[in-house]
């Protein structure tokens, strides 16, 4: 019965919104103006958040914000930087500082916004952004994309050709090349948003599984010299993980496996295992399978991290709009819930669950999990 009434008074609520006369008196009383003019800078940036993300492309592209970080500018400095028409520098200004990436400077001259200054020392932001022109060619037709329209030529799924690859431990290092480079430069931070509120010192050997180029690896031996380090991932990708810890002169520190984490066995001694990333580019009946294989690597008092964008998650909301679609175009996967990660790992054999509080949930969230002494399963 209350559901019905709460039904009734929504529906009421929707129809008074709705109402063009409604909305002229709202945005004229004084009781009522600052919520609709709220109201109409949200759905302003619903209509033309194509365009600010456009706008930010460019800049990234031109490398406007390093310049303005250099020093202050004016129109005709720039335009001779940037190989463009005065005209054509103005219009990009006169965006940018709309959207706090610059502002204006005296002199006419412009400096860097305060978007656009953390922009620039952001390194993963901006491999993102350079990385989000393929994305938008699959969302074209968005309509199209959530039917599943064959025509459509998917750019995505081809930039992360183990999604659709029938045997993924068979790629080439050409193929892995370019999302293991995307995957590497937008890890830091989320290492970040782990290690500042999990303490791996605890842990005596971290097993992390799809750990790409071993940046994870590389940031979590940082903060405990002693944890001896492993990883798995497509034989392709640890070859180049290898190269990459041998830089950071941490390779006799790591052991290294490759294979498919879906169909090969996950090696054993770890007492901490780390999925970044992992679970959300996978459907039901994959991720379960992935979290079988953890919890029979693991030992009973052993501990998974999950660490992903996870649906619903308080700071983090819009990531539902974006990885909704941003897993569909890449052919598999989806965000999904607290509770609905937790399901998934009670079924492979996990019991206790405590979602860790981070500073910045928008960047990711980090789902602790135990094994449970009881289970049997397969």
């Amino acid at each position: 019965m209350g559901q019905f009434f709460r039904d009734r008074l929504r529906r009421l609520r929707d129809r008074l919104i709705s109402s063009p006369r409604f909305q002229r008196l709202a945005a004229a009383h004084p009781l009522t103006r600052a919520k609709a003019r709220r109201r109409a800078r949200e759905m302003l940036d619903l209509c033309a958040g194509f365009v600010y993300s456009q706008v930010l492309l460019a800049c990234v592209r031109l490398k406007l914000l390093e310049l303005l970080l250099e020093q202050p500018r004016n129109v005709e400095q720039i335009a001779e930087k940037l190989d463009l028409s005065p005209d054509a520098v103005a219009r990009l200004l006169d965006a940018a500082a709309s959207l706090g990436l610059v502002e204006r400077r005296g002199g006419e001259r412009f400096g860097l916004g305060e978007l656009g200054a953390a922009l620039i020392g952001n390194k993963a932001a901006l491999s993102l952004v350079s990385h989000q022109p393929m994305l938008y060619a699959d969302l074209a037709d968005p309509v199209a994309l959530l039917r599943g329209d064959e025509s459509a030529e998917p750019r995505l799924a081809d930039y992360w050709p183990y999604s659709a690859a029938e045997n993924p431990a068979a790629l080439s290092a050409e193929e892995v090349a370019p999302y293991s480079a995307l995957m590497a430069a937008s890890q830091p931070l989320v290492a970040q948003e782990v290690l500042d509120v999990y303490p791996i010192r605890r842990h005596k050997k971290l097993l992390d599984v799809g750990g790409g180029e071993g940046a994870f690896l590389i940031a979590a031996a940082a903060r405990a010299p002693r944890l001896q380090l492993m990883l798995f991932d497509l034989p392709a990708v640890v070859e180049r993980a290898r190269a990459r810890l041998e830089e950071a002169r941490l390779a006799e520190r790591t052991t290294f496996f490759s294979g498919n984490f879906l169909t090969d066995p996950l090696p054993k001694g770890a007492d901490v295992i780390t999925l970044i990333r992992i679970v959300h580019d996978h459907d039901d009946a994959s991720a379960l399978e992935l979290l079988r294989n953890v919890r029979r690597a693991l030992p009973r008092d052993g501990t998974l991290l999950i660490i992903e964008a996870m649906s619903g998650v308080e700071g983090a909301e819009p990531l539902d709009a974006y990885y909704g679609f941003y897993t569909l175009a890449m052919g598999r996967g989806e965000p999904r819930t607290v509770a609905e990660l937790q399901k998934l790992a009670k079924k492979a054999g996990f019991g206790r669950f405590r979602l860790l509080s981070n500073p910045m949930p928008i960047v990711a969230s980090i789902l602790l999990a135990k094994p449970d002494p009881d289970y049997h399963g397969p």
